[in-house]
């Protein structure tokens, strides 16, 4: 694990890893109530629902576990003036996510380039996986952000 306090561009390097710090646990209230306000579908509100769709039970919208992707990234990496999103190439959900299931992440920097339109800031291209308490993996995704450079003194 990389010492990722206020970060430049110039501090990060093709193949430098990143653990997250902790784990979320992810609770069933947490699962209906981030479905009823942003992806109400039977298999993310109800438990008894969700048994007869593909998920066979109660999964979290992906939406959320992105979110929660997105919090660990942040508190992994810390970039001098926040992890500004330039975009996203990849999101794949490979494994549902279900109640009580605790999630952690591991990233590793798979681009950098200087911007060409704002010399002041590079281009960090990430792929991360998001992994369960049993070393699943239940989310995939290559993500870009920009960082700035390092002012010269």
């Amino acid at each position: 694990m990389a010492d990722t306090a206020e970060m430049y561009f110039e501090d990060f390097q093709i193949g430098q890893k990143f653990q997250s710090t902790r784990s979320v646990r992810v609770t069933a209230q947490e699962i209906t109530e981030f479905a009823e306000k942003y992806d109400p579908q039977p298999f993310h509100l109800d438990e008894a629902a969700g048994k007869s769709t593909f998920f066979k039970g109660l999964a979290a919208s992906g939406w959320l576990t992105a979110a929660i992707v997105m919090r660990l990234r942040v508190e992994t990496i810390t970039v001098h003036g926040g992890m500004i999103g330039a975009g996203v190439e990849e999101i794949r959900w490979t494994e549902p996510v279900r109640p009580n299931d605790s999630l952690h992440t591991e990233t590793e920097v798979i681009g950098l380039r200087r911007s060409k339109n704002r010399p002041e800031l590079g281009l960090v291209t990430i792929y991360t996986l998001t992994l369960n308490q049993r070393d699943e993996v239940v989310m995939k995704s290559t993500v870009k952000f920009l960082a700035p450079l390092r002012p010269s003194e």
